[in-house]
């Protein structure tokens, strides 16, 4: 029977042909995604198309083959779900015989005849695109070694590049943290330079370019990117300034800043007004969503002051509260690639949840309890007052201890306090209960650290070194840290806003070989934003009847002076207090929340129900269950069908202990919840085969019955992850066996018989009741 590959060979490539396609212009079996991160080191389904026709560095059209025995239009409509993530407009799906093309502009599509010339496909796109836009696409990436642009990447740079050629003033990029804004930013840089791009005459001079961001880490992480250009950029800093006598630096196309820095109120004027209003060409905003508007007056006196420029926004968030609309001032996005996509896609880590619950949350003094400081304004404290209206010690070292319980002691964290106060006693009281002796264990990074801080974020976020392995910090490191490794994320404050959870969950995000995801431990409640509608997407698009051009907000400049600090104003609390000795302080409960696609918690409840509509899809009976779990090969298949569907085995593991059943196999759950089987230990398993006399009277060797015995005490202990083939080689040499041919020997001499009996035991295992 003819296969699609048959399709493919004896009809597609000669009707692209007939139809002037060149080879050049044709991405063939084009896998776009890595597939999203499982459990064990495995992946999902990574997303491909078949065909992926392009020209002049657009995508115009994608191809989905199948058998010529199958309808034409079967995979449609994955084929549609692709080309919206590739932002094709037309889609063809054929199988040979009958060729269906869909439009998703307009929502319609047709059986044709022939596949349109790339010349005709291309004049479909006319409109999209200008003169300068198109020179700016064809500029080709900077790319080192085998570095390749992911495909959001390469649609966001040409989105901005696309915007700028048309001459928008104002152009917004919002992508997910950890997605590569920066590597974006460069390579938009890099083709406005290579196409001698200005405001004034474009392709008379190369540009200039003013690059802000709102701490000096993100800067110097921008500066790092931009190495390929180190000769044509500079920081604008105080220090530098005063190296040129008071004189602001010109000799340079990049220009880099913190706003802070280039707002410096030596003069009240600030260093910006220093440069003529048309001196830059192009001011990309760095994080915009954090000061685009009236939330920092000299940042938005920098953009007024240059308000010639092409202003580019870079944001994980676009905040949608009143005077601060990162909308009303950039307009629409450009481009968007959400934390769901990117976790989707593979190219971010998913993330689990722990909420911890102590008997704390709830705080009611009593006279035992002593006043150290101030005085108590109200009856009863809950938990967002915690080292805001009242600083309590005691429960600061009851969640540290609770933080030690529940990570691995070497894996690097980030714990998110309410002040740089409560990041000072947290991390003591870490280091107080810490069973790794480094020094460096456990640090404070906020802005009062200054330059030790920042050397110990650098090792922190080096992926080579396991010291410090926890931070403490407040706000300096809600954005733009670029610490790959990071498997905790510690919630220990009230986060106000969707954009800062945003941002913080993203500390976690980014990928890292061995790391197939990351736990956020929240101790008050900041995970319940998970549930607002609000995080499934981007802020909702303005109110219709706009033209979604962007529109300057009321600007209100501040006095001399104000302006943003690197770590906000902390609130003193009014009372500090110290427990009464009658007090038993202790975690009440660690819930273990499921994640679903979309990247929301589930309860115990959602998450069996999930899995049960699953199960027929694997199995139809427990006479099959029974069958597949029996056998080593055919139990990790189904093993790997479920980590595909979205149920690993830690998951499965974690659930059988919330059914009360971890003496119990994993086959007994799973036989439980699709057809309410009564479960069996693991122990009263391994007995009734113990009892079999005549299975173990078949092999007469001693040796060889001692090692099955070997093999049942190891499967009571741990589980039916001792049973797996690969494990067989490990059971033989723990079990004093000696090597696998002296094994085979004690079963007839082949490692076949060896492997044979291994088999036959686990039949024992699951058929006898």
């Amino acid at each position: 029977m003819a296969s699609e590959a048959d399709t493919r060979a004896n009809y597609i490539d000669p009707a692209l042909k007939a139809a002037h396609w060149q080879p050049n212009n044709i991405i063939r079996e084009h896998y776009f995604t890595d597939g999203r991160k499982l459990a064990g080191g495995v992946r999902g389904r990574r997303c491909f198309v078949d065909y992926l026709l392009h020209k002049d560095n657009r995508y115009l059209a994608v191809v989905e083959a199948k058998k010529e025995s199958e309808h034409p239009t079967k995979g449609l409509q994955q084929a549609i779900d692709y080309a919206k993530k590739l932002l094709v407009r037309f889609v063809y799906s054929s199988n040979g015989k009958q060729t269906y093309e869909f439009d998703l502009e307009t929502g319609k599509g047709d059986y044709i005849e022939f596949y349109p010339t790339p010349q005709e496909l291309e004049k479909r796109y006319a409109g999209v695109n200008s003169d300068l836009g198109q020179q700016l696409r064809d500029v080709p990436f900077h790319l080192e070694g085998a570095m390749q642009p992911r495909y959001y990447q390469e649609l966001a740079v040409h989105a901005a590049t696309d915007a700028i050629g048309k001459g928008k003033p104002r152009v917004l990029l919002t992508l997910a943290t950890g997605t590569g804004k920066t590597f974006i930013a460069f390579q938009i840089v890099h083709k406005l330079f290579q196409s001698r791009w200005n405001r004034e005459s474009p392709g008379t001079r190369r540009p200039r370019i003013l690059f802000l961001a709102d701490r000096n880490i993100l800067a110097d992480q921008a500066i790092n990117t931009f190495n390929p250009y180190e000769n044509d950029l500079i920081k604008i800093n105080g220090e530098e300034v005063r190296k040129r006598g008071g004189v602001v630096p010109t000799n340079a196309h990049i220009f880099f800043a913190i706003y802070q820095a280039i707002a410096e109120r030596e003069n009240i004027e600030g260093y910006y007004k220093a440069y003529p209003s048309d001196f830059f060409d192009l001011v990309m905003i760095d994080e915009c969503h954090r000061g685009s508007a009236n939330e920092a007056g000299s940042w938005r006196a920098i953009l007024d002051h240059f308000g010639s420029a092409v202003h580019v926004g870079l944001t994980a968030t676009p905040k949608r509260e009143a005077n601060v609309d990162t909308y009303d001032y950039f307009g629409t996005p450009a481009f968007e690639y959400s934390l769901k996509d990117g976790i989707n896609d593979g190219f971010l880590t998913p993330y689990r949840v722990k909420r911890v619950r102590t008997n704390l949350d709830e705080l009611v003094l009593t006279k035992d309890d002593q006043v150290v400081e101030g005085e108590s304004g109200q009856d009863v404290y809950q938990v967002e007052d915690y080292d805001k209206k009242i600083i309590v010690d005691e429960r600061t070292e009851l969640v540290a201890k609770a933080i030690l319980d529940n990570i691995n002691p070497l894996e690097k964290t980030i714990v998110f306090c309410e002040n740089q106060n409560h990041a000072l006693t947290m991390r003591d009281m870490i280091n107080k209960h810490k069973k790794v002796k480094d020094p460096h264990y456990c640090v404070r990074v906020t802005s009062d650290e200054g330059k030790i801080g920042r050397e110990l974020l650098e090792k922190f976020q080096d992926n080579d070194k396991d010291i410090p392995t926890i931070i403490t910090s407040s706000q300096m490191l809600t954005t733009g840290v670029d610490a790959r490794n990071v498997r905790n994320v510690v919630l220990d404050r009230t986060v106000g806003s969707m954009v800062e959870f945003k941002q913080i969950v993203g500390r976690g995000t980014r990928v890292f070989d061995g790391k197939d995801y990351f736990t956020i431990v929240d101790f008050r409640g900041a995970t319940n934003k998970f549930y607002d509608k609000e995080w499934d997407g981007e802020p909702e698009a303005p109110e219709p009847g706009g033209t979604g051009e962007p529109k300057p907000p009321p600007y209100t400049p501040k006095p001399p002076g104000e302006g943003p600090l690197p770590e906000p104003g902390e609130p003193k609390p009014r009372l500090k207090v110290k427990l009464g000795k009658h007090r038993e302080l202790k975690v009440i409960d660690v819930e273990t929340r499921y994640i679903d696609e979309n990247g929301k918690p589930l309860t115990v409840q959602e998450f069996v129900e999930r899995l049960i509509s699953q199960l027929p899809g694997l199995f139809k009976s427990v006479e099959e269950l029974t069958k597949i779990w029996s056998d080593p090969d055919e139990r990790e298949t189904l093993l790997s069908k479920l980590v595909q569907a979205g149920f690993d085995k830690e998951q499965l593991t974690t659930l059988r202990r919330m059914f009360e059943a971890e003496e119990c196999d994993i086959f007994d759950l799973l036989a439980f919840l699709a057809f309410e089987q009564p479960m069996a230990t693991r122990k009263a398993r391994a007995d009734n085969v113990r009892k079999n006399s005549q299975f173990f009277s078949q092999y007469q060797q001693e040796k060889a019955q001692k090692f099955l015995h070997f093999v049942l005490n190891r499967y009571e202990q741990t589980g039916s992850s001792e049973l797996s083939r690969e494990r067989l080689p490990a059971l033989i040499e723990l079990s004093g066996l000696g090597t696998i041919k002296d094994a085979s020997s004690a079963f007839g001499g082949k490692p076949a018989y060896l492997l044979t009996a291994f088999k036959q035991l686990q039949q024992q295992l699951y058929h006898v009741n």
